[in-house]
């Protein structure tokens, strides 16, 4: 316990030990030997008799003062640090040396520590004994392990890791909420408030003002990326930036290229729509990235490639589209419209530009604005001129159905084209919240086979459920019902276990609406195999509960049971005792 008092000429147990073993005088030996090492102070040794008096115990009077001592020194100790004087450091250091050896000794070891935070280069050897001692390591502040990860990439991959995996949990975990919104969904939270998580706080205090440790996080989320192709790596890469952003480590942001770019789209994400004048300063950004600098825009594609970013630039295109409408005008007149679709590209196809090496903006295929977006248009105003037929007087009405087939084009690059997809996609979440149920089912249909299977993945699937319980009383309807789940829903789930999931997500929300036999028949389809994971399984059985709990409570009256007895006034006969109002 008292390792490293001998090094600096102060008595330790030991050596008490040994005086009392071969002296001849014990209780003269104590004295000497607390006079020795007590607290060298002439004044005090009168003083001492009175705390015996007293009944204090010298352990606890000297344990006091030490405590207060090292108090002092350790503020001491942040107050040289903080100072201006040129000297401070090696003040610090010399400090170190003197009290380093004591490292060990829980009641100094605070000090220690408080002297390697302050020092801004730790020897390098008093590092290495600190990374070699786990105990130690252990305890040592943040600003210590900053000097020793920046060295040792593997030991800072450990520390960082975990938090990543959290990280990915969190987000897929907020996917498969049991919350089915459309106003409290994955995109809800404001990129300030995502800022603020436990995993973001806690990386950004380890990368401090260390660009070294801040390139390596990057590189490890790249790695990830790359190997899982989860783009949620894509959505911490742009959070950590501004996290650093808003604690204004100008060290770290003014050597990011893609600082700017990024702050200037992390204030579309907050209003959720990318307005011409951000537009325009974003094109700069892609624009100004200069002849040997391409690889940049791998770094820009993977923020343009996070959820939240490809969201806000859907919706934006969506709004661009319903303005060109009413403006009638073509998709490729809008200057607007072809960079949200340059830069929806461009984080559509991060993945491959990072996994070739090769830095070039992909091209768009052109067809995509001068076939698929006609297409899609064509498809909005066959709905309005249906809902428009529909308000005639039933003289001037045409014999007009609602379409039920989707242009050629239009299901093509569905199933062609990824940024065609993405759109698409969006275009069936703007027709869900519009409760346009016609619309929804010629189009939900055409989804079974799209890019990639795009349609089938996570972040569409938890906004299409979300925007679905705006029809909830359409699935009382077989006809709504079997388009929704037969028709699309129901197509991939013995494939792909997360749409057997978000099956069981919406039905737990709508159950209550849906007809109790083709409830019946969903529960058997969606019953879950032996060797499916506990998510679905836990998910079955809660339906299945929810669904007893019902049949054994009655249903709701639907509304209040009247109060009338069929009591109507009568009129009687009129004589000279009997009244002539009503009953």
């Amino acid at each position: 316990m008292f390792s490293g008092l001998p090094e600096l000429g102060i008595s330790n147990g030991e050596d008490l030990k040994e005086t009392l073993t071969n002296c001849t005088e014990p209780l003269k030996a104590i004295d000497q030997f607390q006079m020795e090492n007590g607290i060298l102070l002439p004044t005090l040794q009168s003083a001492l008799p009175f705390l015996d008096l007293h009944g204090t115990p010298r352990l606890e009077f000297h344990q006091s003062v030490f405590d207060e001592l090292r108090d002092k020194l350790m503020e001491r100790v942040a107050t040289i640090a903080e100072g201006k004087d040129e000297d401070r450091y090696r003040k610090l250091e010399e400090l170190l040396e003197k009290s380093f050896p004591l490292v060990k000794m829980p009641s100094i070891q605070p000090v220690v520590m408080q002297v390697l935070k302050h020092l801004p280069k730790v020897p390098e050897k008093k590092l290495k004994m600190v990374m070699a001692d786990k105990e130690l390591y252990k305890v040592c502040a943040v600003e210590v392990k900053r000097q020793i990860w920046q060295d040792n990439q593997a030991l800072f991959g450990d520390e960082v890791s975990p938090l990543l995996k959290q990280y990915i949990v969190e987000k897929e975990a907020a996917l498969f909420s049991s919350d089915l919104s459309i106003l409290h969904n994955f995109f809800s939270p404001s990129p300030k408030a995502r800022r603020q998580g436990e995993v973001v706080l806690k990386l950004t205090q380890m990368i401090g003002k260390n660009v070294k440790l801040y390139d390596m996080v990057l590189q490890f989320l790249r790695t990830l990326f790359l190997r899982t192709r989860n783009v949620h790596y894509c959505t911490l890469r742009a959070e950590l930036l501004m996290s650093l952003h808003d604690l204004d480590i100008s060290e770290i942001c003014s050597v990011d290229p893609c600082h700017k770019f990024t702050w200037c789209l992390d204030a579309c994400i907050r209003e959720k729509f990318v307005d011409g004048k951000r537009a325009r300063e974003l094109q700069g950004f892609l624009d100004g990235v200069k002849k040997g600098q391409e690889q940049v825009l791998g770094d820009l594609s993977m923020i343009l490639c996070d959820p939240f970013a490809c969201n806000t630039l859907s919706l934006s295109i969506m709004r661009n589209l319903q303005e060109l409408l009413s403006q009638e005008a073509l998709p490729r007149d809008s200057s607007d419209l072809m960079l949200l679709l340059r830069m929806l590209s461009l984080g559509q196809g991060a993945w491959d530009m990072i996994d070739s090496q090769v830095f070039k903006e992909p091209r768009l295929d052109l067809e995509v604005v001068t076939r698929f977006l006609p297409a899609m248009m064509s498809v909005v105003v066959d709905d309005h001129t249906f809902i428009v037929d529909q308000k005639l007087p039933s003289e001037e009405k045409s014999s007009l159905s609602y379409p039920t087939a989707l242009p050629d084009a239009f299901n093509r690059y569905l199933q062609e084209n990824r940024v065609a997809c993405e759109m698409g996609l969006y275009y069936v979440l703007h027709i869900a919240k519009l409760r346009n149920k016609n619309a929804l089912q010629r189009l939900l249909p055409a989804l079974v086979e799209t890019y990639n299977d795009m349609a089938f993945g996570d972040i569409f699937l938890h906004l299409l459920t979300g925007h679905l319980t705006l029809l909830s009383d359409e699935f009382g309807t077989e006809e709504f019902c079997s388009v929704v789940f037969d028709g699309f829903l129901l197509t991939s789930f013995s494939s792909k276990e997360n749409v057997h999931r978000h099956n069981l997500r919406m039905l737990l929300h709508l159950q209550q609406k849906m007809l109790p036999s083709y409830m019946e028949t969903l529960m058997k389809t969606l019953e879950p195999p032996k060797q499916c994971s506990e998510p679905v399984k836990e998910l079955y059985t809660q339906l299945m509960e929810k669904l007893e709990a019902q049949k054994k409570s009655p249903p709701p009256p639907e509304e209040a049971p009247s109060l009338d007895l069929g009591l109507h006034p009568v009129t009687v006969p009129t004589t000279a005792s009997t009244p002539t109002a009503p009953l």
